[in-house]
């Protein structure tokens, strides 16, 4: 091959304008310009799901039907996961039902197949292949070719990947966050969320709702991690809760259950959550924490400062037959309580105190909606280091409901 047509060819499979393209348009447009190349009849990338530790096929020019039909091959078996599973290029001169698991190979007549590793950061996380209808030799030039193109691809692999994860995990979260907090008689509330910037979208959630006692409950928690899989938890676990807050009336009860709910079928992920009851009254909060920080009570007249309550083990930690403790809380009239993630009072260059002591100066009885605004224009969290949740409740100046019995226990701590 002349040196002035090895240079087009890579030329083509690194041409900058490929950038400009959306990731699934530039895997489309790769694959044809690779198809053309080599003069072959087909092209395909399949990519690798970690988890079930399968090829999927993702983009195919000549093979529309193995992204038609969902196409997944194991690593390690046929010829896709062959290539995945040695982490080496596999050339098949001729194409038997031995040598292939897909039977859309079979049927569409290919007769010889080059398939290369895709690579991110040394991992293998796809692989890409091209097919022909003849018999072919490949010749060394051609697998260093596919294999320049496998590297573009991997690039886009990754963007694509990651904004399809990014999309799911934001609509997952929006989904599970209230879209409106219930209009409650005596409370007036407000709640903000502002995804952390390096990371996107996380496990960061709160929740308000109506017991059939008459009772509000109350919750705020944080899922370890970040993207798709801490938000998948944390829908589960907001879930339970929501469950657990209908059979039992203390707060300590229900994270009890809600631990030994994640222990079994959440085992190593890290959760904080609080768990709060607002009498009918409005004047009486029982409240418990599961590693979550206190939150803050502002009361007309008195100082501001976080609640004191004892702060029990996250979900998941320390030992199953812990008891988990419930805290008895005056909600007099225009006080207003203040529910937040450690986002909110993180920061890298300072101990987390002084971040809670800047946010008690900043807390006080006034309207929930202006006071969240004003906490993350005063805090400057409006691009955070990590997700922030913010849940505040004011008890109005006339509450609303009658009298009811208490939710737990007489012997609360």
């Amino acid at each position: 091959m002349r040196d002035d047509e090895r240079l087009r060819r890579v030329e083509a499979v690194t041409d900058a304008t490929l950038s400009r393209l959306d990731a699934s348009d530039m895997l489309d447009e790769l694959l044809e310009r690779v198809r053309d190349l080599l003069g072959t009849d087909t092209a395909t990338i399949l990519m690798l799901d970690p988890h079930a530790r399968q090829l999927v096929a993702t983009a195919a020019k000549g093979l529309e039907d193995e992204v038609r039909y969902g196409v997944r091959i194991p690593v390690g078996g046929g010829f896709a996961g062959r290539v995945a599973a040695t982490r080496q290029p596999v050339v098949l001169s001729d194409v038997t039902p031995d040598s292939v698991l897909n039977p859309i190979l079979l049927e569409q007549g290919i007769r010889s197949l080059l398939g290369v590793p895709i690579f991110a950061a040394g991992e293998v996380i796809g692989v890409l292949h091209v097919g022909t209808y003849t018999p072919r030799q490949f010749a060394s030039e051609d697998i260093q070719l596919l294999q320049l193109a496998a590297d573009r691809a991997g690039t886009a692999g990754q963007i694509r990947a990651r904004k399809l994860e990014q999309t799911a995990a934001l609509a997952l979260q929006r989904s599970l966050l209230p879209a409106q907090l219930p209009e409650l008689a005596g409370l007036a509330t407000a709640a903000r969320y502002v995804p952390g910037h390096e990371f996107g979208i996380g496990g960061d959630w709160y929740d308000m709702f109506t017991l059939p006692s008459g009772w509000t409950g109350v919750v705020i928690g944080d899922v370890s991690g970040h993207g798709l899989a801490s938000a998948v938890v944390m829908g589960r676990i907001r879930s339970a809760l929501r469950a657990y807050a209908l059979v039992a009336d203390d707060p300590g009860q229900v994270l009890s259950m809600l631990d030994r709910k994640v222990r079994h079928f959440e085992a190593g992920n890290l959760t904080t959550a609080l768990y709060a009851m607002i009498s009918p009254d409005r004047a009486t909060i029982y409240l418990s924490s599961a590693g979550h920080l206190a939150p803050v009570l502002a009361v007309p007249g008195r100082a501001t400062a976080p609640v004191e309550a004892p702060v029990d083990t996250p979900l998941g930690a320390g030992r199953l037959d812990g008891v988990r403790r419930t805290t008895v809380v005056d909600f007099p009239a225009g006080a207003l309580l203040l529910l937040y993630t450690d986002g909110l009072v993180e920061r890298r260059d300072q101990v987390i105190d002084i971040g809670i002591k800047a946010l008690a100066g900043i807390v006080e009885p006034a309207d929930p909606d202006d006071l969240c605004n004003r906490i993350i224009s005063r805090l400057g969290i409006e691009r955070p280091i990590d997700d922030v949740a913010i849940l505040a409740i004011r008890r109005n100046a006339v509450a609303g409901g009658a009298a009811s019995r208490h939710p737990g226990p007489h012997d609360h701590h």
